[in-house]
């Protein structure tokens, strides 16, 4: 059994970033910290992320249910051999963790994991907004993301500590092991499921709330 672990740490800075319009339309700038870098040796995480991540907007990103994005680098041949970009490399979908040996399939709502001296928590998928899309100038990269299920996932932080590269995870806990990420996001996306089993997720203690609303919102519809 391959062991999960953290590929590499990234973390970023506020930014005004500039699309570039090849003269053709008037200049857009932009302000975000979705530009990740990655960063050696230990960082410390808290409860609102890891030590020197910023954010533009905190309304969307951040908060103690999205404190540490994780992305899995073994997504990256897909997206290669999908678009011409290498969206699949460390930091490519502003993560701060990049994980081997996980994905949005073995993943699931609830699991509580130790990495390094750190205790955290999977809170919920990753909603991938515009601004991956304009990083990448791939108009289409949001939808794609959706349809794929390639979203990542967040967690929350149980107990602050340190972390490196290399460190391996350790699942210590897993509460719900059919609410994988990658069901949370048909649920979300795709509405595939029936209306029990979306009640049923949007009832799990440990998925993030907003996540909770955006689901109660789609059960409403329904009737």
């Amino acid at each position: 059994m391959t062991a999960t672990r953290i590929v590499s740490i990234q973390i970023g800075q506020v930014e005004e970033i500039s699309d570039d319009s090849n003269g053709r339309e008037p200049e857009i700038v932009w302000r975000s910290a979705i530009r990740k870098r990655p960063v050696s040796g230990t960082v410390s995480v808290s409860n609102e992320g890891l030590q020197g991540d910023e954010r533009a907007d905190r309304r969307v990103h951040g908060g103690l249910d999205k404190a540490v994005l994780a992305y899995s680098f073994d997504h990256r041949a897909d997206w290669q051999s999908e678009i011409d970009i290498d969206v699949g490399q460390p930091g490519g979908f502003g993560e701060n963790f990049t994980v081997s040996g996980n994905s949005e399939e073995t993943v699931c709502i609830g699991d509580v994991v130790e990495i390094g001296s750190a205790v955290l928590q999977v809170s919920q998928p990753r909603q991938p907004c515009w601004k991956l899309a304009r990083l990448w100038k791939n108009p289409q990269l949001v939808k794609k993301v959706a349809r794929n299920g390639r979203t990542g996932w967040y967690y929350r932080v149980l107990q602050e500590g340190e972390v490196e590269a290399g460190n391996e995870f350790t699942l210590v806990d897993r509460p719900h092991s059919t609410w994988t990420i990658a069901a949370s996001n048909r649920a979300l996306f795709h509405g595939d499921l029936s209306v029990v089993n979306m009640r049923e997720l949007s009832e799990l203690k440990e998925l993030a709330e907003s996540w909770k609303r955006d689901l109660l919102r789609r059960l409403a519809a329904k009737f």
